[in-house]
């Protein structure tokens, strides 16, 4: 079944705007395809595969060229701040200068692997943000369908108290019954209109909400189509809490991270260890001193062994190994409230499906005492009083039974995304 979301102010509007059809899997993809928050996470998960090849040109060869050109005293000697006193010459030269690294004792191995691991979980993220996206999308369709009964229901609701506000107002041009009796029944006809009108105002912000998540903020005109009611849950909550531990995208995020920051930590602690380089140069010297040959070329083999720095590096391992210890306990907190969360919503649906059938027992007794209120009060038995309070019980229990329906779809929904099935 279909219903037609008119949100504009006049015919004329609706008529420019022709209305969106949407079936709750296409607003959902709609949302993937066109939402902002889901391209930034792609991107920024597509951002963080470049940190890994940043760390890994360490192990590959690097190659530079330079050109010098010096004008000295002759004879010159740096002399100060350097315990060596190299000569200066007049030159000019060119070169390249060329470097590799032979090992640094699994620093940059690990570092390599800390960035594959946020790069994962950078991928988590994303998945976050699309179920976060699908659960918003389905809350808000939901949210408009409810809206758009509610609408229908205020609008009964006005239909009929307009109809009694004439019975009895022509009653009482005949003395048959009291102004009293006309009175209350414009107040419960003023109040049926005020229904209407917040439904309305409902409906517009609720497709106002769909609009936004699916990425397309200038549509306010829907046609959505009902969705098949789902049945009664079957599984057990601790099943459910298990799974959630298992696929919740949150959690394998911090899982990940805590992975990288383990590996952070050993990288760090390799600063302790030698590094070992190789070191070559080569070029013309064209212009300069006789000193200078007109060629030259050298290699050697650097070993740089950390001896004292002030604490430094005993620091920045001791800073790692507690943010790696502190990433662990952010994977058990995160773990209990996800079973919270589980539960919770748990709860929630299997409260929201025992009360359809019981919005629909108070559906079915409100119509009938509203039957017999208004026979009372044809047969002058009952008082106008009893009459609008009938009334008023009918228009409470329908709200609640369309209310129900739409509510546990929505709950449903959430307790797929806490139970990391919304995909």
């Amino acid at each position: 079944m279909r219903y037609k979301l008119a949100l504009l102010l006049s015919p004329l509007c609706l008529l420019a705007q022709p209305a969106m059809h949407l079936n709750l899997a296409e607003a959902q993809r709609q949302s993937i395809q066109n939402n902002p928050q889901f391209a930034a996470a792609r991107l920024n998960a597509a951002a963080a595969y470049q940190t890994p090849l940043q760390y890994r040109a360490a192990y590959l060869p690097a190659l530079y060229g330079a050109v010098t050109s010096v004008g000295a005293d002759g004879g010159a000697r740096l002399a100060a701040g350097a315990l060596n006193n190299p000569n200066v010459y007049n030159r000019a030269a060119s070169g390249l200068i060329a470097s590799q690294m032979i090992t640094d004792f699994g620093r940059t191995g690990n570092l390599v692997g800390m960035a594959r691991l946020q790069a994962q979980a950078q991928d988590q993220v994303t998945e976050t943000t699309r179920a976060n996206l699908l659960l918003g999308t389905s809350q808000a369709y939901f949210a408009v369908l409810r809206a758009q009964s509610v609408v229908k229901v205020a609008d009964q609701t006005v239909g009929a108290r307009q109809l009694v506000v004439d019975q009895i107002s022509a009653l009482a041009s005949s003395q048959l019954r009291s102004t009293f009796d006309v009175s209350l029944a414009k107040v419960n006809l003023a109040d049926a209109k005020l229904l209407q009108v917040q439904a309305y105002a409902d409906v517009k912000s609720a497709a106002a909400q769909l609009a936004t998540l699916i990425g397309l903020p200038n549509e306010t005109v829907f046609t959505l189509d009902e969705e098949t009611m789902p049945p009664v849950i079957l599984d057990p909550v601790d099943v459910l809490i298990r799974q959630a531990i298992q696929s919740r995208p949150e959690l394998k995020n911090l899982r990940l991270q805590q992975n990288a920051d383990e590996r952070f930590a050993k990288a760090e602690h390799a600063l302790y260890f030698p590094t070992l380089g190789l070191v070559g140069s080569a070029g013309f010297a064209p212009l300069g001193d006789s000193q200078i040959s007109s060629r030259y070329g050298a290699i050697g083999l650097n070993v740089n062994i950390p001896i004292l720095n002030g604490g430094l590096f005993k620091a920045r391992s001791t800073e790692a190994e507690l943010k790696a210890q502190a990433a662990a306990q952010n994977v058990s907190d995160q773990e209990h409230q996800v079973i919270r969360d589980v539960r919770v919503a748990y709860l929630n649906a299997t409260t929201a499906f025992d009360k359809m059938a019981l919005t629909q027992q108070l559906l079915e007794q409100a119509k009938l005492a509203l039957d017999l209120a208004q026979t009372r009060y044809d047969n002058g038995l009952g008082t106008i009083v009893e009459l609008s309070q009938a009334q008023l019980n009918l228009t409470s229990a329908q709200i609640a039974d369309v209310s129900a329906k739409y509510d546990y779809q929505a709950l449903r929904v959430a307790l797929q995304y806490e139970a990391g099935n919304l995909h």
